[in-house]
């Protein structure tokens, strides 16, 4: 069960609901607005620009694909420290981008102290998928705009779009227009945040292919080669598609008991291998929730650790919203299913 903190705050269920919050007087609402879908954006008329293939990322994708495949050869013949190490490795990995870029960076849902920050801005460059400002930027725009032209991983283009070939071509000109005005002066005013850009190349040539592959081989032996390719590739891979099946799989397969007239959908599996994230019909409606799930620890390991670390005093300000609220807003928009998941 989560640890018993007191909800800091009880937002309104919808907002551009004309229902009261369930919240006291004196409550002022401070979500940030670009957490909520923009209804005065409007896609342009025509046909769409052409799609432009960006050639170095797509041999770069194919190539880590095939040595990931490659990889799983290796695996019966490492050392169980060496499989040990290498989940590790995907914890950290993923906590950087579930804690850290997303839940903290871009949704604001909670406060980091300085060592949390630091923490998870090393976590996060051992994900290696975009500096926290650019990824902060994305997802933003990725609430704002969502299934938009404006989206930069637009479910409604497929499935394979929203997963991986949103990285393939050039970005639609909507999504870097509408993505230069997303006000992003936390980012920019953290110096934890911009320590990371400036140094992100190097944080990730140390923090995802160095130590992943030099910590068995220098601690218990483990060869350069099952080191590199199992803890640092194939570790790297699994991550990679982890958070990628969060923009597709889990915009298509699922539930929707919050609100049926988003694409975001419940999906277990999801879930369990973006350790929290793949409750995402509830996400998309509450995304300033800190948890991402009305259900606490289950299935969250992220909930886990932000209540671990706010047991030990490096974070505070959990946002969520009260059990009267998530029921309400199920009976009035959501698709009938009682339990989410």
């Amino acid at each position: 069960m989560p640890i018993p903190f007191p909800s800091v705050c009880n937002m309104p269920s919808d907002p551009s609901s004309t229902e009261p919050a369930a919240s006291p007087p004196e409550f002022v609402d401070e979500r940030p607005v670009d957490d909520f879908f923009d209804t005065t954006y409007k896609e342009k008329l025509g046909a769409k620009p052409p799609m432009k293939l960006v050639w170095r990322n797509i041999i770069l994708m194919g190539a880590l694909h095939f040595a990931a495949f490659y990889s799983l050869v290796l695996v019966p013949f490492v050392k169980p420290l060496t499989w040990l190490w290498a989940a590790g490795c995907f914890l950290i990995s993923a906590l950087g981008v579930t804690a850290g870029a997303h839940r903290l960076w871009s949704h604001r849902s909670y406060t980091a102290s300085t060592p949390l920050r630091v923490f998870l801005a090393i976590a996060n460059s051992m994900a290696f998928q975009n500096h926290i400002y650019e990824w902060a930027r994305d997802h933003r725009a990725h609430h704002k705009f969502s299934e938009t032209d404006a989206d930069p991983h637009n479910a409604t283009r497929g499935f394979f779009f929203s997963h991986v070939g949103w990285l393939m071509v050039r970005k639609h000109p909507d999504v870097i227009d509408k993505g230069s005005k997303l006000d992003l002066s936390d980012l920019k005013a953290d110096p934890v945040v911009m320590l990371q850009r400036k140094y992100y190349k190097r944080s990730v040539l140390l923090m995802c292919f160095i130590i992943p592959t030099v910590v068995p081989w220098y601690f218990w032996d483990e060869s350069l080669w099952n080191s590199y390719f199992v803890a640092a590739i194939l570790r790297y891979t699994l991550v990679l598609n982890a958070t990628w099946l969060v923009n597709s799989a889990a915009h298509m397969f699922g539930n929707r008991p919050y609100d049926r007239w988003i694409n975001p959908r419940e999906n277990r599996f999801v879930a369990f291998g973006a350790i929290g994230e793949g409750f995402h019909n509830y996400h998309h409606t509450f995304p300033y929730d800190y948890s991402t799930s009305e259900y606490g620890w289950r299935g969250n390991i992220t909930t886990c650790f932000i209540d671990a670390v706010r047991y030990l005093g490096l974070a505070s300000n959990c946002k969520s919203v009260s059990k009267e609220v998530i029921l309400a807003r199920r009976r009035r928009t959501g698709d009938g299913s009682i339990r989410s998941g």
